[in-house]
């Protein structure tokens, strides 16, 4: 079992927040809604499609369950870096692997398993949704990375 320092914790509590917020904001811009049906959308995998109908309290809900499911997926690429350091050496292709991987876990198991109603995906939206993984995964790594290796060689 790995002791996490206090380095490690700041990679996944950033590396999740900033990333989780941007995620939003990149479903946003992708669908084109206001930032608080997306996050009423998230919200629906618990509350089904009375989250948006239920106003601010569901968006609240919502922005919660993304900032957990990122901060979760933040810290299973912390736990994967301290074993494998090719994850903070080589960020950019790490990071993508992640976000796809992230990408087809939330799409193909997480989002069925709940009570959000999915639609099916055409080809642009996917590479669209895609997209926005892949950038999700590359600000993990480089946070990881930042904390991890370049932070902690410049306080040496």
């Amino acid at each position: 079992m790995v002791n996490f320092t206090r380095a490690h914790w700041q990679a996944i509590v950033w590396g999740g927040i900033i990333a989780g917020t941007i995620d939003i904001g990149a479903a946003s811009l992708i669908n084109m809604v206001d930032p608080i049906i997306v996050l009423r959308a998230v919200a629906s995998g618990l509350l089904g499609a009375e989250s948006f109908h239920m106003g601010l309290q569901s968006a609240a809900l919502g922005a919660g369950l993304q900032i957990f499911i990122s901060v979760v997926a933040a810290g299973v690429y912390v736990g994967a870096a301290t074993r494998f350091a090719i994850l903070t050496q080589r960020p950019v292709a790490s990071g993508l692997v992640f976000g796809a991987i992230v990408y087809f876990v939330m799409n193909d198991i997480v989002v069925p398993l709940s009570s959000a109603r999915s639609a099916p995906l055409h080809w642009l939206s996917f590479t669209e949704n895609m997209a926005a993984m892949f950038v999700f995964g590359l600000l993990i790594a480089f946070i990881a990375r930042y904390f991890l290796t370049l932070r902690a060689q410049a306080a040496v």
